[in-house]
């Protein structure tokens, strides 16, 4: 409230009631259990997948920064074996839609999602929240792992922190004034899996390349036939509308 509208208030106003509502810091609740891994960059993939061997039945959602690794996680995840779908942006309405009831339903128990699943959306039954790229905010943190041990009940939430991300995690629990237990996976268990994840991850960015040959050539081709079609009219004005369509 400004000087100005102080004033005005004073002025208009007979024994007014005034409430002040002071900035509160955003919290988890108390049913959530918290905890991270330090991890190496290289071998991000790798945590990944060992923990969701270890979830496997559970209904979790795996939070990414970016559509690009949100797909790519969906594509390795199904070479795997996993029952992954991805929910972010650039899909369509009815896309997403329909990705969000598979989860509610079950018949896919991880959703790979960006922000976009990180509030606003009713699912019931969420066992565990991951979070494959740490937030840049401790809002957004909150909003994530919110989508667990909702009503009372009992969740969890993992990050995944790289030695890139030390800074960010420190800054993350000052903010919510907390201090979360760290797990210590065995690295030999961990490694067991590299061949495999390997072999995943270039199906993973094969898939994602044709995916994106596919779209770029549906683009293509709508705009050559939306071309032709101007240029049916004849005459130069069809030929320079082509000319632009095809550009």
């Amino acid at each position: 409230m400004t000087k100005d509208v102080e004033s005005l208030q004073r002025a208009s106003l007979r024994n007014p009631i005034r409430v002040s509502i002071s900035k509160t810091s955003h919290q988890t609740v108390k049913t959530l259990l918290q905890s991270w891994l330090l991890i190496p960059q290289k071998n991000k993939d790798l945590y990944l997948i060992h923990l969701l061997n270890d979830l496997t039945g559970h209904p979790t959602i795996v939070f990414s920064r970016t559509v690009h690794e949100t797909q790519r996680l969906a594509f390795l995840l199904r070479a795997l074996g996993f029952g992954a779908i991805p929910l972010h942006g650039q899909l369509s309405q009815s896309a997403r839609l329909g990705a969000l009831n598979k989860f509610k339903a079950k018949s896919r128990d991880i959703l790979v999602a960006t922000d976009v699943a990180a509030r606003g959306l009713d699912i019931p039954s969420v066992d565990c929240v991951i979070n494959y790229d740490l937030p840049g905010e401790s809002k957004t943190y909150v909003h994530r792992v919110g989508r667990t041990a909702r009503a009372g009940k009992s969740g969890k939430a993992i990050s995944l922190v790289t030695q890139y991300d030390a800074e960010l995690f420190q800054r993350l629990e000052r903010a919510l004034d907390i201090r979360m237990p760290q797990e210590s996976p065995e690295k030999a268990e961990v490694m067991l899996l590299k061949v495999r994840v390997e072999e995943a991850q270039r199906v993973a960015v094969r898939q994602l390349r044709d995916e994106q040959e596919r779209k770029s050539g549906k683009g293509r081709g709508q705009g050559m036939r939306k071309g032709k079609l101007l240029g049916r009219g004849g005459g130069r004005g069809g030929r320079e509308d082509m000319d632009r369509e095809e550009v």
